[in-house]
């Protein structure tokens, strides 16, 4: 019995998202970087030193700021997880290049705090952290959010403006290449669409992302899009260029796979992203803002609890 006891083993119980196979949070982090790396170097190239900046000093606050928070909460650092890098950059993708500097950094301070530490820290949020500093952001200050006002000293355009205020056939005048490469006005990472496809898809392929959700999204945004489309071409633009707009890429790769907030069982998952695909395009159509991925992927945050409870049966029941 006593040896019994010497030998055994304590398990502890921790926040979720739970994940196995070896995979630690560092090592995740360092490949959620790798997947970004690409859109950061397009954004560098596309909108020069002003990117860097922004982006340099939004992982620098969130960084900060987790770190002040653990310590004030008597926690021991953990900021070399690297997530909140991570959250800081996903931010900064999301705010345009010329953006303020007292803008990023309550973008990134409101996103650590109200978006990941004040429900306990990395696993316990209940929506996408970086989406948090945005959404206040954006609702407090939409003149500095807005890349058409803050960007005036460029020749890009932006493609969802075009189509909501001027028609299919504006929106159409702006090359394919364009859009793939960044050359729109957006978020100085989220306009990176070639980028950050093929970003995500390496981490797809590397299930560092959840598959499903992003598979999910895509059908959602290119599937009502497409039937919008068929009902009148005039007015509606076609799948690709809602693909290649606003946040899409960003969104169904990087932000609504977050862990968690996503739900955990692969059917689920993929209901989770056509969810969220489907209601960009209906926020789109039929909303004041021109761009509805952001508070798509909110929404559907919000209903992960329920779309967990979509279980397998267990074996040999009827």
């Amino acid at each position: 019995m006593m040896s019994a006891a010497a030998t055994s083993v304590l398990l502890a119980m921790s926040a979720p998202p739970y994940w196995h196979c070896g995979r630690t949070i560092r090592q995740t982090s360092f490949y959620m970087l790798a997947g970004l790396a690409p859109a950061v170097i397009m954004a560098v190239w596309n909108w020069g030193l002003p990117a860097a900046r922004v982006m340099a000093l939004c992982v620098a606050t969130a960084v900060l700021t987790e770190a002040l928070c653990q310590k004030a909460m008597g926690r021991e650092l953990s900021v070399d997880d690297f997530t909140a890098v991570n959250s800081g950059l996903l931010l900064a993708f999301l705010l345009p290049a010329a953006a303020p500097w007292w803008l990023v950094m309550l973008g990134a301070f409101i996103a650590m705090t109200l978006g990941k530490m004040a429900f306990g820290g990395l696993g316990a949020n209940p929506v996408n952290t970086p989406l948090v500093g945005w959404a206040v952001l954006f609702v407090s200050f939409p003149l500095f959010m807005d890349p058409n006002a803050m960007q005036l000293a460029t020749d890009y355009m932006d493609p969802l403006i075009r189509l909501k205020y001027f028609g299919v056939a504006a929106a159409d005048a702006i090359p394919f290449t364009d859009l793939l490469l960044g050359g729109q006005i957006n978020g100085l990472g989220a306009g990176q669409v070639g980028a950050l496809f093929l970003g995500g898809s390496f981490l797809a392929a590397r299930g560092i992302i959840r598959w499903q959700i992003s598979l999910g999204f895509f059908l959602g945004v290119a599937g009502l899009a497409a039937l919008y489309c068929m009902l009148d071409p005039t007015l509606n633009a076609s799948p690709f260029f809602h693909l290649c707009t606003g946040s899409v890429m960003l969104g169904g790769f990087f932000l609504a796979t977050e862990s968690a907030n996503a739900p955990a069982r692969p059917l689920p998952m993929f209901i989770y992203g056509l969810l969220g695909g489907a209601l960009t395009i209906v926020i789109r159509k039929y909303g004041v803002y021109v761009d509805g991925t952001p508070f798509a992927i909110l929404l559907v945050n919000l209903l992960t609890p329920f779309l967990d409870l979509i279980r397998p049966k267990p074996f040999g029941a009827r």
